[in-house]
């Protein structure tokens, strides 16, 4: 089948990459000339400058130019396509509501090129981008009132995690499409032949407003766990003695019901979705006159958890980060990925500086640039006090205490390089407890503050877990 993807951004691009594989002819499309450079020169270094995903350099430099194309103008391609996905940006307005005027403003170019296309065969325009419950009514609506005929709407929302785009992709646990005709449902089963009727994979089919909900739900949910087990679990280990987070978490998720995921306590959850999502959830059901405080609750929660270290080592181990330079390792919203939005690094960066931090010693395998340019001190005049490094052990030279915050495995190891750079009685704070051999650093003296763990003094031995 022919198929236009309108965005190549994360997902937009996973996407058509990864439609490419399984025998269509997709081109991609985007208003970014450089992004577009990037992705058609199919050189691992320039695509991974924009979107940074295992193995997705790879399907691209193996497909460019065969079934994978990008294009900035649809004029010579509108004729003969059988779906046009739509992957474009929905960021949060002032409100908490979902900015829609990306979407809008490529609907505004893309419809007058369908009313004009030669070619009479019905196209299916899907939505992949996460957008409040009814926006495929208003982009029917839309086409409509621009002349569009013979076309039919859906709604596919993703679930791709970054670091595993590709691989989940391929193989994801569930598709939803949600439709008003049987033709569009038959179309998309053919877009998605090898996923439908599939042993392993849910393939659900239902309407458009469902499946819309689906994604919202979705990642509240999943950001509720995070929030719950941050703000109980971590908060139970924290305060009361002999609570240990790892025990306790066993304990709890032993129960079937109970889901593991999410209970991996951190200093908070980022990345592009959920605080975005959790929002306008807040802002649909709100102006629908629904209660929503549970939602307020878990969106507040996590954003407390971003910086809440700051503060405990303020109070409980009377640290003054006045005049410190502090090691901050880790600028990713999570690993695997070299995506900064939203991520709990930010905000820690911001707390420290706000705190006093005469310095900040950055360092992140894959998210020094994105960084950069998200802690810009035109924004900022804080931020011109962040150096960046290019190891852990350079951010560590010469700084007086250490914040992880993203969960990096090179990070485990990091303690041969804490006793080379730092000096007793510095501090620890692990914001993804990523230090399993704390207690040896304990042993030389070094303060350990954790999620999900009381503050430790040096030289304090304890059979915590």
């Amino acid at each position: 089948m022919k198929i236009i993807v309108v965005g190549a951004g994360f997902v937009g691009l996973t996407h058509a990459a990864v439609s490419s594989e399984y025998g269509h002819d997709v081109w991609a499309c985007d208003v970014d000339p450089d992004r577009l450079a990037a992705f058609r020169s199919a050189r691992r270094e320039a695509i991974e400058r924009y979107v940074n995903e295992p193995g997705l350099a790879d399907v691209i430099a193996d497909k460019i130019g065969r079934s994978l194309h990008f294009v900035d103008d649809l004029r010579d391609v509108i004729d003969g396509t059988d779906a046009i996905f739509l992957c474009l940006p929905t960021p949060s307005g002032a409100n908490g509501s979902a900015d829609l005027s990306f979407y809008f403003d490529a609907l505004g170019t893309i419809a007058p090129l369908l009313a004009q296309r030669r070619d009479p065969r019905r196209v299916v325009i899907i939505n992949k981008s996460t957008v409040p419950v009814g926006t495929a009514r208003r982009l029917e609506g839309f086409l409509r009132e621009h002349g569009v005929r013979n076309f039919g709407i859906a709604s596919n929302p993703e679930f791709l995690p970054e670091g595993e785009a590709v691989a989940r992709s391929r193989h994801p646990d569930r598709v939803v499409v949600g439709a008003d005709r049987q033709e569009d449902f038959e179309s998309i089963r053919r877009l998605y032949s090898q996923f439908h009727n599939h042993v392993r994979i849910q393939y659900i089919e239902t309407t458009p407003e469902t499946a819309e909900a689906i994604k919202y739900v979705s990642n509240t949910l999943l950001l509720t766990y995070i929030s719950f087990w941050n703000g109980v679990g971590a908060r139970l280990a924290e305060t009361f003695p002999n609570v240990h987070m790892e025990d306790l978490k066993r304990g709890v998720t032993s129960d079937q019901r109970i889901s593991t995921w999410g209970s991996y306590v951190s200093n908070g959850a980022g990345g592009s979705c959920f605080g975005k999502d959790i929002q306008s959830l807040v802002h649909q059901l709100g102006s629908a006159g629904q209660n929503t405080d549970l939602l307020e609750a878990v969106y507040h929660i996590n954003e407390y958890q971003k910086v809440y270290l700051i503060e405990r080592a303020r109070q409980e181990a009377g640290y003054d980060f006045s005049g410190k330079t502090v090691a901050l390792l880790g600028l990713a919203f999570k690993k695997k990925t070299n995506d900064v939005r939203d991520s709990s690094s930010l905000s820690v960066a911001q707390g420290l500086l706000e705190a006093g931090a005469r310095a900040l010693h950055a360092y992140d395998p894959l998210a020094m640039v994105e960084a950069s340019q998200a802690l810009d001190p035109t924004r900022n005049p804080l931020f011109a006090r962040i150096r960046y490094h290019e190891s852990a052990g350079e951010a560590l030279c010469g700084s007086d205490c250490l914040f992880i915050s993203t969960d990096w495995e090179e990070f485990r190891g990091l303690s041969g390089s804490i006793e080379r750079h730092l000096a007793p009685p510095a501090l620890i704070m692990d914001g993804r407890r990523m230090i399993p051999d704390y207690q040896d650093l304990l042993q030389k003296g070094f303060r350990y503050l954790a999620v999900g763990s009381p503050f430790l003094q040096g030289n304090e031995i304890t059979n915590r877990t």
